[in-house]
């Protein structure tokens, strides 16, 4: 330990350095459940790039493990440390770097705030798509480690289709610089894509090229009510085979309405079983809403009620944003899925879940990015109940398990981390996973970047 500290302060200034272990302690974890934590050796905030190949170095010297972090926003214990590791936060290296109208393109450090760069790139009438719900806290780098999605997926799809070029830390503090600025580019094999969702394991990203597009009109937001999570299921298929491209098409089932008004008092219709919100930024969003409310209303909803202007329609975004966050307040733990499967079995997936928390008598609410199958099941359990928890686990499990039956995959956007290493190995089998530990043996050959994550 001493001789670590030592090393890493012949490069370091004193303030990149938090050693106190009540302070350092509040990195060991990121927000996911029953996912283990070690204690950290030392914290580093590093401010530039060659602060980073000394950390880099200086672990490769000792052997030390180092564990690469964001904002702490996962939800799978990527970001979770091992005992005796240097986590490295990024979230000071939080500069954008360049925006280019010309070129389309934003070049930014690895800390900077997903929804700081969205309103950044919008002052030149730019927009860069890729919004997780955190988009307030979390950051580009953890967005990229992690593959993010969001609610825009449907149209723009996620953060790997942004991500141009990367500059990165290896293991041994060699910079490799990836990808490129050009709007085409096809030299060698794809590397950028290969650490984008490789959750630190492979090197540390500490400079991004992302990828922007013109920015959009203002969206106009559909709800249609449905007396069935099945009918409402229905309306998604008919709405995406019918050729639509909708900005946005989010579902919440009677659980997660309730528990939105709950919290917020939005004023949702209780009533329902499922609620679909559908929205639109073309130049003529009032007419796409009017096609998309006909193929609900004809797929059974029971009400469809169009925003007249961008401030409702920002109301109704509001409580889809909200969901997550409502459904931690039902109980005192969460654990949220992050199941994605064909559009086709959307609906076998919420029935599917509906008799899995019957099944272990639990609270399970979903909220959905329905446009592109992607749901979050989110089980709600008392902690301090030693048998609840125990279901709570068993049911997340059945969830992940249903959702490969179906032809899905055990992760959308949220990533593997700690808490879904078993699942993995199932979704690739032996060979896959033989391959991608080559992989990783190639760019981290002592195991040195986040051990214990993803195999």
């Amino acid at each position: 330990m001493s001789d670590l500290l030592e090393r890493l302060r012949t490069g370091l200034p004193p303030e990149a350095l938090i050693t106190d272990p009540d302070v350092t302690a509040s990195y060991a974890h990121d927000m996911a459940s029953f996912c283990a934590a070690g204690t950290p050796a030392v914290v580093v905030l590093p401010r530039t790039v060659e602060q980073v190949q000394h950390v880099m170095r200086t672990a490769t010297a000792l052997r030390v493990p180092v564990v690469p972090q964001g904002a702490r926003t996962g939800l799978s214990g990527a970001a979770n440390a091992t005992d005796g590791c240097v986590v490295l936060s990024l979230v000071k290296m939080d500069r954008i770097l360049e925006i280019s109208p010309v070129d389309r393109i934003a070049v930014v450090e690895p800390g900077v705030v997903n929804a700081v760069l969205s309103r950044a790139v919008n002052e030149h009438g730019l927009y860069y798509p890729p919004d997780p719900s955190s988009w307030e806290t979390c950051t580009i780098g953890g967005n990229i480690g992690t593959a993010s999605g969001g609610l825009c997926c449907v149209k723009y799809g996620v953060t790997a289709e942004y991500v141009l070029g990367l500059d990165v830390v290896l293991a041994d503090g060699r910079l490799l610089t990836t990808g490129r600025r050009t709007a085409k580019g096809v030299a060698g094999y794809d590397l950028t894509r290969l650490f984008v969702g490789s959750e630190g394991s492979l090197g540390i990203v500490v400079k991004a090229v992302l990828a922007l597009k013109p920015q959009p009109p203002q969206q106009l937001v559909l709800a249609a009510e449905f007396p069935s999570a099945d009918t409402a299921c229905d309306a998604v298929c008919r709405i995406m085979e019918r050729g639509h491209t909708p900005s946005l098409l989010e579902l919440m089932d009677r659980t997660t309405v309730r528990a939105v008004n709950a919290l917020a008092s939005m004023g949702l219709p209780e009533t329902t079983e499922a609620l679909l919100l559908c929205a639109f930024d073309t130049p003529d969003p009032a007419s796409d809403l009017a096609a998309v409310g006909a193929l609900c209303t004809a797929a059974g909803a029971t009400e469809v009620v169009p925003a007249d202007n961008p401030a409702e329609s920002e109301l109704l975004l509001q409580a889809r944003r909200l969901a997550l966050t409502a459904l931690e307040a039902v109980k005192s733990a969460t654990m949220i899925d992050d199941v994605c499967v064909p559009r086709s079995q959307l609906g076998a997936m919420l029935a599917g879940t509906a008799a899995i928390a019957e099944e272990y008598g639990l609270t399970i609410g979903v909220c959905a990015h329905a446009g592109d199958g992607n749901t979050h099941p989110t089980v709600c359990f008392d902690q301090a109940d030693p048998d609840e928890s125990r279901r709570a686990r068993a049911s997340f499990d059945a969830i992940m398990a249903l959702g490969l039956e179906l032809g899905g995959t055990i992760t959308g956007e949220h990533g593997v981390g700690v808490l879904k290493k078993e699942w993995l190995a199932r979704e690739l089998g032996d060979t896959g996973v033989e391959l991608q530990r080559s992989i990783k043996a190639a760019f981290d050959p002592l195991n040195l970047l986040n051990p214990g994550k993803l195999f």
